[in-house]
């Protein structure tokens, strides 16, 4: 008998592995795209407040508008981004593809300026839900193109590079488990 028709010595059985916890799972992505949809609208509805405050003035119709771009962007938009930072970029960091972590590293800088940027928005946005007449509407025409280019590019991102990178790790997570169960 040659050496290439031996059957192969017995495997030691396998040890288990320690129990640990699972990691957490990656967030379903038509939740997100559809979380970058209602920011996308969000800021037409900003726009459209901007010009409806410059024809009409602070109106039942301003008012309401602000309240609902005020709880999108307080709200779902703000927990998006938190989603993102928890269930999406880690796998991402330590997937050890530089240009790819690069990416998220800039994801997480603009995740930081739109809060920063939020932050100085939203007392003007507070105070026209409010019905106050203090607002300072040439800042808000001033701030808001800002903020919108940086939410254009940031989708962007996301959406051709990150989540389909994403995605790949969530199915190799998926076929490994698979082969570890089979």
């Amino acid at each position: 008998m040659n050496a290439a028709s031996a059957a192969p010595a017995p495997r030691a059985p396998r040890q288990p592995r320690a129990a640990r916890s699972p990691a957490p799972p990656l967030p379903e992505f038509a939740k997100l795209d559809q979380a970058h949809r209602a920011a996308l609208e969000m800021l037409e509805a900003f726009d459209r407040l901007i010009a409806h405050l410059d024809d009409r003035g602070l109106d039942d119709t301003a008012r309401a508008s602000a309240r609902e771009i005020l709880d999108f962007f307080n709200g779902p938009g703000r927990d998006h981004h938190a989603q993102e930072e928890a269930q999406v970029f880690p796998v991402l960091l330590a997937s050890g593809d530089a240009e790819l972590v690069q990416h998220v590293h800039r994801l997480q800088q603009d995740h930081g300026w739109l809060d920063e940027d939020w932050h100085e928005l939203s007392p003007q946005i507070e105070g026209i839900a409010a019905g106050y007449n203090w607002y300072d509407l040439a800042m808000l025409r001033n701030a808001l193109p800002i903020y919108t280019a940086l939410h254009h590019e940031h989708i962007a991102l996301e959406e051709t590079v990150v989540y389909p990178a994403a995605k790949r790790a969530r199915e190799a997570l998926d076929a490994g488990e698979k082969a570890r169960t089979a």
